[in-house]
């Protein structure tokens, strides 16, 4: 049974699309043992509660530096036993201490199509003003492992997702999000929980 953590920063629904996929048995041999936000307030939390999930608050301003910060994270998914980390819209910059505790074991799910529209800045809607400022006609979501730079790290899956005439980025965060992330992330925890996944020479592999 893979044992995971979901980082969350807001309403959660990428969250949402994980809980109701392992319930619904898309996302085999799995347990969403906690999830952890950063924001007391985040709505994400009371989806937890809702589910009969444990979670937690754990924040970076109520930490001396983000080392002790990153221990405290380390300390949590210990406690818990957790195999793999999902970022599911967090929007913090994950400490190091953890990325090297929990190595090739965090992933992220980015709106959009990596390298295209990543790194530092962007996030949530800024992401979708840059797709629509830049006139592509495609865009998309992407699940990535995590390395110590933003937005970067072996690329597990991608779906793509067409751009069209007259979208708002609110309409296409809409569209990304029904389209792709909730469909690739949870796919994405079911390959790695079913050992489908391996990583060579910095490229994720996907086992048939």
């Amino acid at each position: 049974m893979q044992k995971i953590a979901v980082c969350v920063s807001g309403g959660g629904t990428n969250l949402q699309a994980i809980i109701d996929a392992v319930n619904a048995g898309i996302v085999k041999d799995t347990q969403i043992a906690v999830v952890v936000s950063n924001k007391k307030d985040a709505y994400a939390l009371e989806r937890a509660k809702n589910a009969g999930i444990d979670s937690m608050c754990i924040s970076p301003k109520d930490f001396p530096d983000r080392e002790a910060f990153g221990r405290a994270m380390v300390e949590a998914f210990q406690k818990y036993e957790i195999d793999l980390v999902v970022l599911a819209g967090y929007l913090v910059i994950i400490p190091k201490i953890l990325v090297q505790n929990y190595q090739n074991k965090i992933i992220n799910i980015h709106p959009s199509l990596i390298p295209a529209h990543c790194g530092m800045g962007y996030y949530g809607l800024k992401v979708h003003e840059s797709v629509l400022a830049a006139g592509n006609k495609v865009t998309g979501a992407t699940v990535h492992f995590v390395d110590e730079e933003a937005d970067h790290g072996p690329i597990l899956l991608q779906k793509a997702v067409n751009v069209e005439e007259g979208d708002t980025p609110e309409i296409l965060q809409k569209r990304v999000m029904e389209q792709a992330e909730w469909k690739i992330l949870p796919e994405a925890i079911n390959l790695i929980g079913q050992n489908k996944v391996e990583i060579r020479d910095g490229i994720a592999h996907i086992q048939k």
